[in-house]
């Protein structure tokens, strides 16, 4: 089939590469335009870009799509069908309405529930046990479209966002796959979805990253893998500096300790109360100016006077 693509970062490289190997002539790669990164401020092209190159694709990457150039240029490109996966922009109607069989989407969550930016993050953040993908037709309201394909897949205790991000790409771009064969026999599916039942995922922020010691060692855990690898839950109660979260565990053992308090610390991480009365261990961290690190390794030039 002749395909459209239309994605940004590395979730999204996964369907692409997938669509190459199933065989399909891709007309045109829409991606974010490159941006300026690190020290040098120099820009850098987006993983979908770079694949797309490796593969001699024609790469587009308009600053809009909300005017009549890039209208053109889709209806120029001639596509049987468009494929989005986290591109990063909204398409307008009259774009969506241009290929034959339609736009679809490679979504991250088990829709109606978490339309929106960060479906992955928020699942974790909210301490689901299990996620998911979904194929849909775009419409014009976010992520409401009918439903052709879902998978899902159990959220691991110990997951972060980042993991999950990188396993559900791999799960979108097989049920992208399935789909595709699906248009071209004529037997896809067409689900609507339960409009009452949605929810919302909206885009992550820094407000999220203060940890509130008084709640449970179980939410405390989802918000630090929820918050990986941006912009990381974020405490002061070991050093009394800010200092980033990235990997917790659970112990399961209890404590009178007051929240927030430090009850150990050595090789193994350092356990913090909560408001449940147990501990969180913290295995993995980065104090302010510093590097990420094991928890052990940063004890060994910060020793903690408890």
């Amino acid at each position: 089939m002749r395909i459209l693509f239309m994605g940004t970062p590395d979730f999204a490289v996964a369907s692409l590469r997938r669509l190459v190997e199933d065989g399909h002539e891709i007309c045109g790669v829409f991606t974010q335009p490159d941006k300026p990164k690190n020290r040098g401020h120099k820009l850098m092209p987006t993983p979908v870009k770079e694949y797309a190159l490796t593969k001699n694709l024609a790469v587009y990457q308009p600053a809009s799509l909300r005017n009549a150039e890039s209208l053109e240029l889709v209806r120029s490109l001639e596509p049987e069908l468009t494929v989005v996966a986290a591109y990063g922009k909204l398409l307008p109607e009259d774009i969506l309405n241009v290929p034959p069989r339609g736009s679809i989407n490679v979504h991250s969550s088990l829709l109606p529930k978490y339309r929106g930016a960060a479906p992955i993050n928020w699942a974790v953040l909210n301490g689901e046990t299990e996620t998911g993908v979904s194929i849909m037709y775009m419409a014009k309201e976010l992520d409401a479209g009918d439903v052709i394909l879902q998978k899902s897949t159990a959220i691991g205790e110990t997951e972060d966002a980042q993991a999950l991000t990188q396993r559900l790409a791999e799960l979108g771009a097989e049920a992208l796959s399935e789909t595709v064969r699906s248009l071209v026999d004529g037997t896809a599916s067409r689900t609507p979805q339960d409009h009452e039942k949605h929810t919302y995922a909206p885009m992550l922020g820094k407000e999220l990253s203060p940890v509130d010691w008084t709640r449970s060692a179980h939410e405390i855990s989802c918000q630090v893998r929820g918050l990986i690898p941006w912009p990381c839950a974020a405490t002061d109660v070991i050093s009394g500096e800010e200092m980033k979260l990235y990997a917790v565990r659970e112990t399961g053992e209890e404590t009178e300790a007051r929240p927030g308090a430090v009850t150990a610390a050595g090789k193994q991480g350092i356990d913090i109360a909560c408001g449940d009365g147990k501990t969180l261990r913290v295995t993995e961290l980065q104090a302010k100016g510093g590097k990420r690190m094991t928890a052990a390794a940063y004890l060994l030039g910060h020793p903690i006077q408890r």
